[in-house]
């Protein structure tokens, strides 16, 4: 992935997506109630990778939950600095987590894998299994479809999958699914899904 390319797509709309998305009022109640069904009652440290204006930052925060935020966007930090004072925020990528091994309880990447090149994407998944402690979670936000794909995405170009296939992924990193949350087509917003998957406890 292009980082500098990516930092700097979402830098230039940081405004009007703030406006967009950047509160929890506007994400949708059944995306809220499984993020915070598998990361909310986590007893440990939780990162959201790629927390944008912090908004789910904040919602975990909200229900008890350590939770810290990683961005690549400056101008996103210092929004959900401002909105969320009492969240821990820092400017960082997913490709290389500034954490110890195992020392995560929970891991929330909401749409901020979708950039990544499908090469790519494994290596990602394996630093997350290399920062999150057995039986710790993450959960991620895909968009999907039947085949892996590029696709002109609003902001920067982005990568859609089989649902499956991100499953047989997580596995390989050392994941197992508990859950997923598909949302077919609704008018101009694409298909998508969201899927949760535990840490596999080393025997």
């Amino acid at each position: 992935m292009d980082r500098d390319k990516v930092r700097q797509a979402y830098a230039s709309v940081a405004e009007l997506y703030i406006g967009l998305f950047g509160s929890r009022e506007q994400v949708n109640p059944a995306d809220l109630s499984f993020i915070g069904r598998h990361l909310g009652t986590r007893a440990g440290r939780v990162l959201d990778l790629g927390c944008g204006p912090g908004h789910l930052t904040g919602y975990l925060r909200s229900l008890g939950v350590d939770a810290a935020g990683i961005d690549l966007v400056p101008e996103f930090l210092a929004h959900a600095r401002a909105a969320h004072p009492d969240v821990e925020f820092q400017l960082g990528s997913l490709e290389n987590l500034d954490v110890a091994s195992g020392s995560l309880d929970g891991i929330l990447a909401w749409y901020s894998t979708i950039h990544l090149p499908p090469q790519e994407l494994d290596g990602v998944l394996n630093e997350f299994r290399r920062a999150i402690a057995p039986a710790g979670t993450v959960v991620l936000g895909v968009f999907v479809a039947d085949e892996v794909g590029a696709f002109d995405h609003k902001v920067v170009t982005a990568y859609r999958w089989p649902l499956d296939e991100i499953s047989e992924r997580l596995s390989r990193a050392g994941f197992k699914e508990v859950e997923r949350l598909e949302r077919p087509r609704e008018g101009d917003q694409r298909p998508h899904a969201a899927i949760a998957a535990i840490a596999a406890i080393a025997v």
